[in-house]
């Protein structure tokens, strides 16, 4: 899943080096952490937020499959 948001954004956003996803495991849920270079930030969100919903999405979808909860933040 880590591999998927960071191929995701880093497709997106202008400086694909400043991409980088932290991976934080809890009981049952999986956080990921996305951060990006700030003036890529808006790329990654979209307008009104429907990059990062979709990005939420595909996650989700892909948790489900492997029997998993994942959750993607976008951290500035």
């Amino acid at each position: 899943m880590k591999e998927l948001i960071t191929y995701i954004a880093k497709a997106l956003v202008d400086k694909p080096e400043d991409v980088s996803v932290q991976e934080v495991e809890g009981e049952k849920t999986t956080v990921l952490e996305l951060k990006v270079a700030p003036e890529d930030l808006g790329k990654v969100i979209g307008k009104q937020g429907r990059t990062a919903r979709a990005m939420r999405t595909i996650l989700s979808a892909t948790a489900t499959k492997l029997r998993k909860r994942a959750v993607l933040e976008i951290l500035e």
